[in-house]
C-alpha cells in the first residue's frame, strides 16, 4: 500500500479552510459538526481507500505541476 506523505500538512490546509469558513463565511458549528461526523462514517466504508487514491492522484498532480 501507498502512503500519502502529505496527509499532515493536507490536514492543515483543511483545518485553516474550516477556520476562515467559520470566522469569515458564516460557518456554524453544528455545520462543521456534521461535516467532521460524515467524515469519520465516511472514512469508515468501502469508498474511503477510492478515495484516499483521488486525493493522493490530486495532490500529486497538483505539486508536480508547480515544480
Amino acid at each position: 500500500m501507498h502512503l500519502m506523505n502529505v496527509s499532515i500538512p493536507l490536514v492543515v490546509v483543511l483545518g485553516v479552510v474550516a477556520w476562515i469558513a467559520w470566522r469569515f463565511l458564516g460557518l456554524r458549528v453544528w455545520h462543521a459538526v456534521i461535516c467532521l461526523l460524515f467524515g469519520f462514517f465516511l472514512a469508515a466504508t468501502s469508498a474511503a481507500p477510492e478515495i484516499r487514491r483521488l486525493v493522493a492522484v490530486i495532490v500529486e498532480s497538483l505539486s508536480s505541476g508547480q515544480s
